[in-house]
Parts: structure tokens; C-alpha cells; sequence
């Protein structure tokens, strides 16, 4: 029988705004996906293609979002670990054994092992950071539509000059970390 093994990422530690998002995929090793990459070296169409590749093929996929507010309270590091929990248990097959990228691990009920540089390394791993960060792209995406005036739609949220002067100007939305100094430093003024 074969093992079955899922990948773990997550997308949006860094951003001032925004999630954290985490992905678990667990592939079909009867279909390889050609292209599969750590989602920062691909092409923002390359990720959407790929994207819906691993949704059609993968034998499973979870996707899980700890929001602003809840990062501000628990941290962003135990963020990423519940995310990352979350999308495992959500996952419609149990895995054998979870990859996660990274050199910590959020606590699971399967045997798992960090892989610092995962996502370069492995496929299942590779799979579920495009899928972190395409997931999380289109939230961002949603949250440019409601606050146009931060560029949501070009920083994801990420702390750019453009996105700077943006909270300086305007002051945070509900989608910043208030946690965070630049977002703190803006509601000072």
C-alpha cells in the first residue's frame, strides 16, 4: 500500500496586512505535475495554471486562513502553526506523514518532519505553497476591492514603499495587523 505523505506551506508571515495561509496537499504519485516549484519562483500565472492543476489531481487539498485579528492576539509564528494544523485536519484523506517547510512544526496527530527549503525540494510541498499563496492572492485581491487606496492588488499586503506611505496617509483598515510596528506607528499619527 502506498504511503501517503502531505506537504505543508504557508503563504503571508511577512505582509502588514492580511492572513497567514496554509496549505496541505497530498499528491497522487500515479499523476506527476510537471512545473511543480517553491510558489515565489513562479510567474503569477504560472501559480493560477499550476493551481488548478494540483486542485484536479491531487489525491487531497485544505486550505486554512488565520485572520489579522487573531495573528495580532496569538502572534504570527502561532498563527502559522494553527494554520498549518487546520489545513492538515481538514485534509479528506489521513496522511502517513506530513513534510512541512520550515523548522518548526504545528502540533499533529500523524508523524511530521520540518524541511527547511521544502518547498524547493519537494513536490508535495512545492504543491502546497502555490496553492498558499493563490489562495491568499485572491484575498488580498478581495480586500484591494473593498480598500483600494493601500494597492492591495500589487503589494499583497507586504510592507512596499507604496504601502507605507499608504498607511501613513490613510491610517490602517481592518485587514492590517495592528501588531506589527509599521501598522503600529501609523495609528500614531
Amino acid at each position: 500500500m502506498m504511503e501517503l505523505v502531505a506537504g505543508v506551506d504557508e503563504a503571508g508571515r511577512g505582509p502588514l496586512a492580511g492572513p497567514v495561509v496554509a496549505a496541505a496537499v497530498i499528491l497522487d504519485p500515479n499523476r506527476p505535475i510537471d512545473g511543480l516549484a517553491d510558489s515565489k519562483t513562479l510567474s503569477p500565472a504560472r501559480r493560477e495554471r499550476l493551481a488548478q492543476i494540483i486542485q484536479d489531481q491531487a489525491l487531497a487539498v485544505a486550505i486554512a486562513c488565520v485572520e489579522a485579528g487573531e495573528i495580532d492576539r496569538i502572534n504570527i509564528l502561532q498563527a502559522t502553526l494553527k494554520a498549518m494544523a487546520e489545513a492538515v485536519n481538514a485534509l479528506q484523506r489521513v496522511p502517513d506523514r506530513v513534510l512541512v517547510d520550515g523548522n518548526r512544526l504545528p502540533r499533529l496527530s500523524v508523524p511530521a518532519q520540518a524541511l527547511v527549503g521544502g518547498d524547493s525540494l519537494e513536490a508535495a510541498i512545492s504543491a502546497a505553497s502555490i496553492m498558499a499563496k493563490t489562495h491568499r492572492d485572491a484575498i488580498m485581491l478581495d480586500w484591494h476591492a473593498r480598500y483600494p487606496a493601500y494597492g492591495f492588488d500589487r503589494h499583497k499586503g507586504y510592507g512596499t514603499a507604496a504601502h507605507l506611505q499608504a498607511l501613513a496617509t490613510h491610517g490602517p483598515c481592518p485587514a492590517h495587523r495592528q501588531s506589527f510596528r509599521p501598522v503600529t506607528q501609523a495609528r500614531l499619527f
